[in-house]
């Protein structure tokens, strides 16, 4: 079923996905698209029952103001106008408010009253439409996709799989620093569940002997990015006739990559950069959903929930939770006293109430008493933070009863640590992860 849409035109708005979310949840499907569309890019785009005019603060690009062009009002579809002088506009948005409510009363009556637009957009809707957008850009050729096991590529790989079934090629590469359970989970639900063509490949030995002695985060991260970017490049060169390359973009990466009337927040690279002699033409189904809508599809398309919602993961894993100069023991560490961590979380009801938490273990030691004797071993560090965008963080005031319980077990099952802190530190002046 094709899902009517509500087209926002960018005029250097800071609001635009926050309008696009607003008509999301009215039920009608919205996308965004540059201030420049042309004529037929605009009457090429499906069902567009309404367009919203956003200007904004941004509206200046290389010393010129900008606009729209005059076919976005010729055309026999209504307008919303944002702070913008609009006379055919069909509403003026100029006294748009800052409460989420008196926005929406706005659209829903521009959306429902004026274009005349369903309610259809549903997760059930976007996946058949996605799958159908696949089969044709693939036809019978094959799709290369790197599964980490996050929730952005497992949603793409089920996704995919529903598509084109077998002419899909996932490559989960271990790198020794994924938590506890992780590529377990991915060979289960992928290979023996979903039967997908699973390459997995175990290069533990292979990342760690490359990050002996590095101790600077950032080299650490390099090292770490550059190793995937060889492992997956040896595996892609395995294979005959892929053509295409899947990837988990989602639309906030495409926010933050930058517009042509917004700042770069940071670059996004999925796979993290492939060789220019790998040429692939990307599939990204996934790149006009946001994170909640992302897992909603993970959910719809039968993926279990401890995968769906799993918990925020840096894209070098476990390796910037072991503080400094990589170690076999402390990355063990860290490893099973997470596992712990999250496993008291879920017991106590707090899986999905709280936004991240982890644990690490920093390079150094302090002195100790075990089995009645001195002992000289690790602190492991547990962060729990709640946030709405990632740019601020609260610390989440765990209860007592469930902190000493964490200790205990932390204290009894992990090897080599003797002590349990809680990190305190919001952000700012701290930042989510320590490295």
């Amino acid at each position: 079923m094709k899902q009517d849409m509500i087209v926002i035109l960018d005029l250097g708005s800071r609001e635009n996905t926050r309008i696009a979310r607003l008509v999301r949840d009215l039920g009608v499907y919205s996308e965004i698209y540059p201030h420049d569309i042309t004529k037929e890019e605009l009457e090429a785009l499906p069902n567009v029952k309404g367009i919203i005019v956003n200007g904004g603060p941004n509206n200046v690009v290389d010393g010129a103001k900008i606009d729209v062009g005059n076919h976005v009002y010729e055309m026999s579809i209504p307008v919303l106008a944002a702070a913008h002088p609009a006379p055919k506009a069909t509403i003026s948005l100029d006294t748009f408010g800052t409460n989420d409510e008196e926005v929406t009363s706005v659209l829903r009556n521009f959306v429902f009253n004026s274009c005349k637009a369903e309610a259809n957009w549903n997760m059930k809707n976007f996946i058949a439409d996605q799958i159908e957008l696949v089969k044709k850009q693939v036809g019978n050729k094959k799709v290369l996709l790197a599964l980490s096991g996050g929730v952005d590529s497992s949603v793409v790989a089920a996704l995919l799989l529903k598509a084109i079934g077998d002419q899909l090629y996932c490559v989960h590469v271990n790198h020794g620093l994924l938590r506890k359970g992780e590529p377990e989970q991915v060979i289960e639900v992928f290979e023996k569940q979903m039967k997908a063509n699973l390459i997995y490949v175990d290069a533990t030995e292979r990342f760690l002997g490359k990050l002996e002695n590095v101790a600077d985060p950032e080299q650490k991260r390099k090292i770490i990015g550059a190793e995937f970017i060889r492992v997956f490049e040896e595996e892609a060169r395995k294979l005959e006739g892929i053509d295409f390359l899947g990837q988990g973009t989602i639309y906030p990466d495409i926010v933050e990559s930058g517009t042509k009337t917004a700042k770069m927040v940071k670059s996004h690279h999925n796979v993290g950069g492939l060789p220019e002699d790998l040429q692939f033409t990307l599939v990204e189904p996934l790149r006009q959903l946001f994170k909640d809508e992302v897992r909603a599809c993970g959910v719809e398309l039968g993926l279990p929930e401890s995968m769906v919602y799993r918990q925020p993961f840096p894209g070098p894993g476990l390796g910037v939770r072991c503080l400094g100069a990589i170690t076999r023991d402390r990355l063990e560490a860290v490893r099973e006293s997470d596992a712990i961590l999250r496993e008291e979380f879920h017991n106590a009801g707090l899986e999905g109430k709280v936004w991240q938490y982890f644990t690490l273990v920093p390079d150094f030691k302090s002195v100790g008493v075990k089995d009645d004797a001195r002992c000289f071993e690790y602190p492991v560090i547990i962060r729990a933070v709640n946030t709405i965008d990632a740019m601020t963080a609260t610390i989440e005031q765990l209860e007592w009863p469930l902190l000493l319980k964490i200790t205990d077990r932390i204290l009894k099952e992990v090897k080599g640590v003797n002590r349990v802190c809680y990190d305190l530190s919001p952000k700012p002046t701290a930042t989510i992860e320590w490295e």
